[in-house]
């Protein structure tokens, strides 16, 4: 208990103490005026109020991921704690700030257009392809997960394919209709449920004085019953994405950029709303632990459930919090890859549109960018949902490590510490590369399949070069005087 203590004491502090000094790098100025009112539209440029952001964010960011991700992480042992809450802090945190800050001072634009900007044409485009197929497969897995779990808690008439069509009509109106509609009246009472599920496990397991067996004693080696096959670096950073850093977030951070009434806001909204994740992801992890009674007998529980963590969850919740609690962990199992796949396609339409130019205030132009999206995210939906997410796990991360060079070079260009967004930025080449390498083709996730360290060894060959590149270009700069982005 008291390691996991000093895991959620951390967390908070770093969320005023790092990120008040990310805040003052970016330069904040709360006398500009944002894209919410200069822009305003009444459909995608819309001012909210500012919880409403935040609990937005927070749930177009979480879903199930710092939940389940954080309790198939965990069984990796106590090194997935020092991940949660050193990534979340020094990596995801200023990952989604400044990807969400960058694009208000943009006028709201989308990833590919702010990567663009920063790194090239040949960049942007390569990026745009890669963040519409992300997106698509976020659509068609988080139509397929929750479409299924409805079908075994309703009458057979109701099966499957009638939830899916139920769920691609609400999502087809989330992205069609203003921001302030569905999504701004639904989206803060599931984040808010989010929330309260969290802070009432973790209540019980403080009130109750649950033992935590973190194993903090004993040492960080791996306590993963794959041994060899899942080493700590990369598969366990890869697991815990949206617990720690996830690319996805960045897709996510202009739709609030665009609502946002100040920048002084933004390290609430963006650096706030990815500390909260790491909160989540941190109680889930110790809960995890704590219900099944250790990295040994989580791992057999998982196993004798088919290694579904949405089974964990409910158990967990019925027997700690009630039948309350299992209304709970069913809304949140259910609601939130909804919030999540239906936010994916609005931001997928704002990024086309900002792509090809096309204005996004009448109804007609926001239907022609939708339609197709609908019509491919459909054609996945026959796709074998575990080849979908094969290529989403380590895609996802990938697209982390464009943002984070992105946000360097930007820094960089204004004379800023760019260490905060290059150190990260290296990191995550390193990971996911060495992830790609080494991940076995056909299984769980798709790889090449090469040894660990051949695989560690490429990993740190792309990283140099990145570096290095990045090195040369920064020394090639002309000495300027510092300038407002």
């Amino acid at each position: 208990m008291i390691s996991f203590l000093i895991a959620l004491i951390v967390l908070i502090a770093g969320y005023f103490i790092y990120g008040g000094f990310v805040e003052k790098v970016f330069r904040v100025d709360s006398s500009r005026e944002t894209p919410a009112s200069t822009m305003a539209d009444g459909i995608d440029y819309v001012a909210l109020p500012t919880w409403k952001v935040y609990l937005i964010q927070f749930l177009n960011i979480a879903g199930v991921g710092p939940i389940f991700g954080a309790i198939m992480g965990i069984m990796y042992g106590p090194a997935a704690f020092l991940w949660i809450v050193l990534g979340t802090i020094f990596a995801g945190a200023v990952h989604d700030f400044m990807s969400g800050m960058i694009s208000l001072r943009m006028g709201g634009k989308s990833l590919p257009e702010i990567v663009g900007s920063e790194l090239g044409k040949k960049v942007k485009v390569v990026m745009s392809i890669f963040t519409c197929i992300l997106l698509v497969m976020v659509i068609a897995v988080f139509v397929r997960t929750p479409s299924n779990l409805l079908a075994t808690l309703t009458p057979d008439s109701l099966n499957a394919t009638f939830w899916a069509g139920c769920i691609f009509t609400y999502y087809i109106l989330a992205t069609l209709l203003p921001v302030d509609k569905l999504i701004g009246n639904l989206y803060p009472v599931f984040g808010f449920a989010l929330l309260f599920m969290a802070v009432g496990i973790m209540g019980y397991m403080i009130i109750n004085g649950v033992e935590i067996p973190d194993g903090f004693a004993e040492g960080l080696y791996n306590r993963h019953p794959a041994e060899e096959a899942a080493p700590i670096f990369p598969m366990m950073c890869i697991s815990i994405a949206c617990g720690a850093i996830s690319g996805f977030h960045a897709t996510q951070s202009p739709m609030m950029a665009r609502c946002l009434k100040n920048e002084k806001h933004g390290r609430m909204v963006f650096y706030g709303a990815m500390v909260s994740e790491g909160i989540v992801a941190l109680i889930w992890a110790a809960a995890a632990i704590a219900f099944t009674g250790g990295y040994d007998k989580l791992a057999s529980y998982m196993t004798a459930n088919g290694a579904d963590a949405g089974i964990l969850v409910h158990e967990v919740c019925v027997k700690w919090l009630g039948a309350f609690g299992g209304i709970l962990a069913i809304l949140g199992v259910i609601a939130a890859p909804i919030t999540t796949g239906d936010t994916a396609m609005r931001s997928l339409r704002l990024i086309i549109a900002d792509a090809i130019g096309i204005s996004q205030k009448k109804f007609g132009k926001r239907l022609l960018v939708t339609i197709p999206i609908v019509a491919v995210s459909y054609l996945l939906l026959n796709v074998n949902f575990d080849i979908l997410w094969r290529y989403f796990a380590w895609s996802n991360q990938t697209l982390s490590i464009f943002t984070l060079w992105a946000c360097s070079v930007y820094l960089a260009k204004s004379k800023r510490a760019y260490l905060i967004t290059m150190i990260p930025a290296m990191f995550m080449t390193a990971l996911c590369v060495t992830f790609i390498c080494f991940a076995p083709t056909g299984a769980y996730v798709e790889g090449v399949g090469l040894p660990l360290i051949y695989s560690e060894v490429v990993g740190l060959v792309a990283m140099t070069i990145c570096t290095f590149l990045f090195i040369k270009w920064r020394k090639a700069l002309p000495e300027m005087e510092n300038v407002p982005a």
